[in-house]
């Protein structure tokens, strides 16, 4: 005896007829007929026969029916008793842009399962292109990174929590670090640039080069850390968070670029569905991400920063 077996008989029973509890369950009739037939096996009773047009319960089916919908409305309510519980307890559908979640939702994460007890955390890289659909097809509860396109999406809460500047680097031995003055930005465009897997994505290009061409070779590597390597060993020039390379321009391993119109600001953001159906879970992730405490906690120095070897109370899926 299974549950959908006894949904399926509960159905019969109520409505009379095996074709509307099909449309009720949205399955085939022979769906219906199949489960019934299992249970009238299981049970030893046929449960009903036909009669005229609809169907008569025997004695075994009228006990059952009364049980039957007890269960099933006890299935019900243990659903919305778990799904009510995860809320409570902060379980949570992550969407990330790569670049935070390389470099800063793992403090993140770790900061808000710190102040929510029992808190769950399921993170997924997304490109920020399909944000606003995933979030209005509640594919997930709250989306951290890049802002969501277009930028006043009418379903969606959106709100900064995160200023960050892009510096230009390059190795020391690399041509353009031994220039003297600033670098006006189409000497620039000329050499190789390597990004992580967002690409110059979220960058105000247009802002900055104006009227000029996008770089003429751009290598879009697996992740900013691998760019940077690359970045070290002389292959090219990349634009990166200045507080992550802040070390390797004070060690001397990489040059941070005097590059006209750099640093270039930018921000993450934190964006849910409007206030009338985001989750608690996730306007209480919303509403952390933006605190002090938070921001010194992603930006301060040395540690890990994503989401590689968290603890079990966190799920990680780096690129879907």
């Amino acid at each position: 005896m299974t549950l959908n077996q006894l949904k399926a008989f509960a159905l019969v029973a109520r409505l009379g007829s095996l074709r509307a509890a099909a449309q009720e369950l949205e399955v085939s009739e022979p769906a219906v007929s199949a489960s019934l037939a299992a249970l009238r096996q299981d049970l030893g009773d046929p449960l009903f026969v036909r009669s005229g047009g609809g169907i008569a319960l025997t004695p075994g089916g009228r006990a059952l029916a009364a049980h039957a919908q007890e269960i099933v409305g006890l299935a019900d309510h243990a659903r919305r008793e778990v799904a009510h519980a995860e809320a409570a307890a902060g379980s949570l559908r992550v969407l990330a842009t790569a670049d935070f979640a390389e470099h800063a939702a793992g403090r993140l994460v770790d900061y808000y399962t710190k102040r929510v007890p029992g808190a769950t955390v399921d993170v997924v890289v997304e490109p920020a292109a399909d944000m606003a659909a995933l979030l209005a097809n509640h594919a997930y509860d709250i989306a951290l990174g890049a802002r969501p396109q277009p930028p006043r999406h009418p379903a969606l809460e959106v709100v900064p929590f995160l200023r960050y500047q892009r510096v230009l680097v390059a190795s020391p031995g690399h041509p353009l670090a031994r220039m003297e003055g600033t670098l006006p930005a189409g000497q620039l465009l000329g050499h190789r640039w390597f990004t992580g897997p967002a690409g110059l994505d979220g960058l105000d290009l247009q802002g900055w080069l104006g009227a000029l061409p996008a770089p003429a070779e751009t290598i879009e590597m697996s992740s900013e850390t691998s760019a940077l390597a690359a970045v070290r060993s002389g292959e090219g020039i990349m634009l990166a968070l200045e507080h992550i390379v802040r070390p390797e321009i004070a060690g001397g391993a990489l040059v941070r670029l005097p590059a006209a119109g750099t640093p270039l600001s930018g921000l993450w953001w934190a964006s849910t569905l409007d206030h009338g159906r985001a989750s608690a879970a996730a306007r209480t992730l919303q509403r952390i991400a933006g605190t002090a405490e938070a921001t010194a906690a992603m930006v301060a120095p040395g540690g890990p920063r994503g989401l590689a070897r968290r603890g079990s109370k966190v799920h990680v899926a780096l690129w879907s």
